[in-house]
């Protein structure tokens, strides 16, 4: 007869049975870099004099909406505010922003992180995006204005209002992400054209099998740590080689600032392991949870006890009656998410409640206790604009 060592693991294996998850088996698949970085980690190590420059990595959104572009420049000094910084430009008909006859596009530094890559005095550099200043028949000139796709343009204008200035909002965003092999798409750790045991074991845990590339988790944590980017909490989610990172608290536009950064810093990360980090509401179907953004919002008035309890019912009310509108702009592919399955309410309908998950809103236990506090908006999904989102909820709130 065989030995059991020889067999394939099975529920009949004693060994198995003593598993801490008995149906979860361990990952066999092994991601290699494309190049070997110990090179670039050499030269990057030992020619750290500079000559007194320093490199900024100019970050923008691409056509797309979702994707995040950058190229760097040296520049003779550090910046100590983004208005140091000079403009700068690129060809937008090869992001989908601009027609090749007419092809520049323009630049203009909004917040300054420091670059956890390169390390040192460099920087990375969040940017919008602008048609640039156009000299007219007359020699007079149409100052430059937002493109289309420039969603931080409107954020900031009404996170300027002097009502929404004197309610100080913050929010926090709960990004859930998903981590796929770049060459199958499919997600890591899962066994090739097949699926690993149901939901269950995988989340919060700790051990081979369940937890799968933590190690992209926790490069991504540090160097947004060392960034400056608010980055609050990470943890494992429920689907496997599923997480999710916390950014904020974090005030009025800087919250879309943050986001956006925390997020090229994890395609940087996962650049160097050769993996492919999504942000799509439902990388996988069937009964697998979706990747949700939920954001939590509060006010002067919602923190302020013990009329913060009212001011939230009130918001919840406004939500309500433009539920449709923020749903149109919550997440592209937001549809194969909320189904009232898997922790979602409905795309069609609005609840909100006290800690239920399956509500659009969800207010924490201790708010109706402490008469005042924050909640969550959870139906964005995971690949919201956090220019959008934040804007929606201040106009809804504060402003209609």
């Amino acid at each position: 007869s065989h030995s059991s060592y020889l067999l394939p693991p099975s529920r009949n294996n004693p060994s198995v049975k003593m598993s801490q998850n008995p149906g979860v088996f361990g990952v066999d698949e092994e991601i290699r870099s494309l190049l070997d970085q110990s090179i670039t980690r050499h030269y990057m190590k030992e020619l750290s004099d500079t000559n007194g420059k320093i490199v900024a990595e100019y970050v923008w959104i691409g056509g797309s909406g979702h994707d995040l572009r950058s190229k760097g420049r040296t520049l003779n000094k550090k910046p100590t505010k983004p208005e140091d910084l000079p403009n700068w430009n690129y060809d937008g008909s090869s992001t989908g922003q601009a027609p090749g006859t007419d092809s520049e596009v323009y630049l203009v530094p909004r917040a300054i992180f420091k670059d956890p890559f390169r390390g040192g005095d460099n920087i990375l550099v969040m940017c919008d995006t602008y048609e640039p200043p156009r000299v007219q028949p007359d020699n007079s000139v149409i100052p430059m204005k937002p493109i289309p796709t420039n969603t931080r343009a409107a954020c900031a204008e009404v996170m300027a209002n002097p009502k929404v200035v004197a309610e100080d909002v913050w929010f926090g965003i709960e990004q859930e992400y998903t981590l796929l092999n770049v060459q199958t798409k499919w997600p890591l750790g899962w066994p090739k054209g097949g699926y690993p045991a149901p939901q269950g074991p995988y989340y919060c845990s700790a051990g081979a099998g369940t937890s799968i590339a933590r190690d992209v988790c926790e490069v991504h944590y540090r160097a947004c740590l060392y960034a400056g980017v608010e980055i609050s909490g990470i943890n494992g989610e429920v689907l496997p080689s599923q997480w999710e990172y916390q950014v904020g608290p974090v005030t009025g536009i800087a919250m879309g600032d943050h986001l956006w950064m925390s997020r090229y810093i994890m395609h940087r990360v996962c650049e160097m392991f050769n993996v492919e980090c999504t942000f799509d509401p439902k990388p996988i179907q069937g009964d697998w949870n979706g990747s949700g953004g939920h954001c939590n919002y509060s006010t002067k008035g919602t923190r302020a006890a013990p009329g913060g309890w009212d001011v939230i019912q009130e918001h919840c009310k406004k939500l309500e009656q433009r539920h449709a509108v923020h749903m149109a702009a919550y997440g592209e592919g937001n549809e194969r998410r909320m189904t009232g399955l898997h922790e979602t309410s409905s795309m069609d309908s609005f609840a909100w409640g006290v800690a239920n998950r399956g509500c659009s809103i969800r207010v924490g236990r201790m708010v109706p206790v402490d008469k005042c506090g924050y909640y969550e908006d959870r139906r964005p999904a995971s690949n919201l604009d956090p220019y959008v989102v934040t804007r929606l909820l201040v106009e809804t709130t504060l402003l209609v």
